[in-house]
């Protein structure tokens, strides 16, 4: 039986990896592929029963695994961050989120005559949306940055609102079908326990990482511990008050000052990734599937309420005062597919509330999976061609991803954004990130191949990867990483010119040190930064008919340093050495300080030279004008006298005449 037990476990966890691995390579929620394996092995094939398999740990297993999910999502809840992501983020996840509850728990309610504790308790559950599930359906569908980013930061508040309020409606429940007499001092018995206990455990914890009391390899660790003991020491307490203090412990840590809890995160959302695939193919695998057909067509009636009406009247009712177009609000009433933590939350309450013999608890799951099912499938089929009827996908991705946000990524950075190209510069330096942030650069703080980059980098528009960083280990994966998303054409790095002396156990591949050759084959990290650090300009310079890039190098010498060129707004990365570049485009350099003083001086006296051409033209002109004018003048005073001679002449001639007429007259 050991043996059989070991046997399943390691297979569920090679199945978890698989599926996994082909949602990512599919573009497609790993929800899917998750739950085909567990309907096949279960349901399908008969080959994996968990209650017959792993008896009474199944429900410790399921209970504890909700607990790391729900503190994991817990600690993304930062009320300063929703604050930061705009109007529509915060009437979501709060106007729009007991939209949703309301109209689902009625759905429920009326057309599967679920008590209302129940109907409230399933529209609780179905609130949450999700970032497993809505990430990678962001990169297949595209839309606009803005309404990625609703969507994504959605996802990720929604998680921890809707766990807490799913778990409050589930206290309340487990209160009532109780024996006890006094249901509200019972209630509020729990919620003491259960806030008051979460409060204390995340405040001492964030003390202790404050304070640095526990080395840095013990930190995760550390905490993982501590939260699962304080999950059953309060259910030992106060019963089933257990999932409220892990969140409101997680909520306190995520708001607490001082306290740095990225590391924690990371470390937390890898193993929730092991977690949520292996629960998943056991919850699927417990599933019925007689029992979603039982629903009949009440439970297609509660999938369409949900699709058809309670998403669009949260996104209609949530954007009023809000910038986003007709158009986009019906994009966004469209996407919502709820995920794993719905699931595994609805299976964990199901099995609890099965035992107490709560009426309908056995609908629970199989209603949760239809929508899972349904919202996942449907939306991830029609999503982009909705979007692309309604004209909001986003353009060709022409930004860019810098890692490494040195002097010069900075400055880079600050001219393509004024050339309206989007920029992300990613860097585990704070030094770094917060001059990036003082000049309003968008940052990431952290390893953007980490698993905490593919939920918070928003990649929305960016086509290509830039690898400027000093960082020689670390370079390689983000390359390696950026290239299975992108692809490899899209992914540029510096040459590594440094690693050829170095001993055979710090040398790089061969294959990726022949990919490094941006900005040219011999332009390094190190290159860079001693020419910015010299008074190293970026610069950029509109190549033209009448002045090219044979121009351009004459100017600023051999040392000048092309990184790239703009065209009708795409951005093309300069590798190699660059001998001639086409007309017609913006071309960005570096240039160094003294070839820009030199250029600097060879235009003044160009300037002088013109200037004294000029000069030399003008006085020719006058000198011209003046000769000009003298031969004028002098050839008026001759046309005078000539004129004056004729007019004596003529005068001569006429007084003759009229003496000669007397003369006939007196005669």
């Amino acid at each position: 039986m050991v043996e059989k037990i070991t046997a399943m476990l390691a297979l569920i966890g090679v199945l978890s990896l698989a599926c996994q691995w082909i949602g990512w390579r599919m573009r497609l929620p790993a929800i899917l592929p998750l739950l085909l394996c567990g309907l096949l092995l279960g349901p399908g094939l008969g080959l994996l029963d968990p209650d017959a398999i792993f008896g009474d740990l199944l429900f410790p297993i399921i209970s504890l695994g909700v607990a790391v999910i729900l503190f994991e999502g817990a600690l993304t809840l930062n009320f300063k961050e929703i604050k930061d992501h705009g109007r529509m983020v915060t009437h979501l996840v709060s106007v729009g989120a007991l939209i949703t509850w309301g109209c689902i728990a009625s759905a429920a309610h009326f057309l599967l005559s679920f008590d209302w504790p129940l109907a409230l308790l399933f529209g609780a559950l179905v609130v949450v949306t999700g970032p497993t599930v809505i990430v990678p359906m962001l990169r297949t569908v595209k839309p606009k940055s803005q309404l990625a980013s609703i969507l994504r930061w959605e996802g990720i508040v929604i998680d921890p609102i809707g766990a807490m309020l799913a778990v409050l409606v589930f206290e309340y429940i487990t209160v009532s079908a109780g024996q006890t007499a006094h249901v509200l001092l019972a209630l509020g018995s729990m919620l003491g326990i259960g806030l008051g206990l979460g409060a204390l455990a995340g405040y001492l914890v964030g003390r202790v990482l404050r304070s640095n009391l526990l080395p840095h390899y013990l930190t995760n660790t550390a905490v993982l511990t501590i939260m699962l003991g304080v999950f059953v020491g309060s259910n030992l307490l106060q019963e089933e008050s257990g999932l409220l203090t892990v969140t409101v412990m997680g909520i306190w840590l995520a708001n607490m000052r001082g306290v740095d809890i990225a590391d924690i995160l990371e470390f937390k959302e890898t193993l929730t990734v092991l977690l949520i695939s292996a629960l998943f193919i056991l919850l699927a695998a417990r599933l019925d599937s007689s029992a979603m057909l039982d629903l009949g067509l009440g439970g297609l009636g509660v999938l369409a309420v949900v699709l058809l009406v309670a998403r669009p009247l949260s996104i209609w009712l949530s954007g009023i005062g809000t910038s986003l177009s007709s158009a986009e609000k019906w994009f966004l009433s469209w996407v919502a597919p709820r995920g794993i933590v719905a699931a595994a939350v609805s299976s964990l309450f199901a099995i609890k509330l099965e035992k107490m013999e709560v009426p309908g608890a056995e609908t629970i799951v199989p209603l949760v999976f239809l929508i899972i099912i349904g919202t996942v499938v449907i939306q991830s089929l029609t999503a982009r061609r909705w979007a692309s009827i309604l004209g909001v996908q986003a353009g060709s991705a022409r930004g860019l991803l810098i890692f490494g946000a040195s002097k010069f990524s900075r400055e880079l950075a600050k001219v393509l954004k004024s050339k309206d190209i989007k920029v992300i510069l990613a860097d585990s330096n704070w030094d770094n990130i917060r001059l990036a942030r003082m000049d309003n650069i968008p940052v990431y703080f952290g390893n953007p191949a980490s698993e905490h980059a593919d939920t918070y980098l928003d990649l929305t528009g960016i086509g290509k990867v830039l690898i400027l960083s000093p960082y020689r280990q670390l370079n390689p994966v983000v390359y390696f990483h950026f290239q299975d998303i992108l692809g490899q054409k899209k992914v540029y790095g510096l040459s590594n010119t440094e690693s050829n002396g170095t001993s055979a156990r710090h040398q790089l591949s061969e294959s990726y040190l022949k990919r490094m050759c941006l900005f040219g084959e011999t332009v390094s990290y190190a290159k860079l930064a001693s020419l910015m650090s010299k008074g190293g300009v970026l610069k950029s310079t509109n190549l033209t008919e009448s002045f090219g890039y044979k121009d351009f190098c004459r100017r600023y010498g051999e040392t000048v340093v092309p990184l790239m060129y703009l065209k009708n707004g795409k951005v093309t990365m300069l590798t190699g050495n660059t001998t001639d570049l086409p007309r017609g485009i913006e071309l960005i350099s570096l240039i160094p300080k003294e070839a820009l003083a030199e250029a600097s001086a060879l235009k003044e006296a160009e300037e002088t030279l013109k200037q004294a051409r000029a000069e030399a033209e003008q006085k020719a002109k006058e000198q011209e004008a003046k000769e000009q004018q003298t031969a004028l003048t002098e050839a008026d005073v001759q046309d005078k006298v000539s004129c004056d001679k004729e007019g004596e002449a003529g005068g001569k001639e006429s007084g003759k005449g009229i003496g000669e007429d007397k003369g006939k007259v007196t005669a």
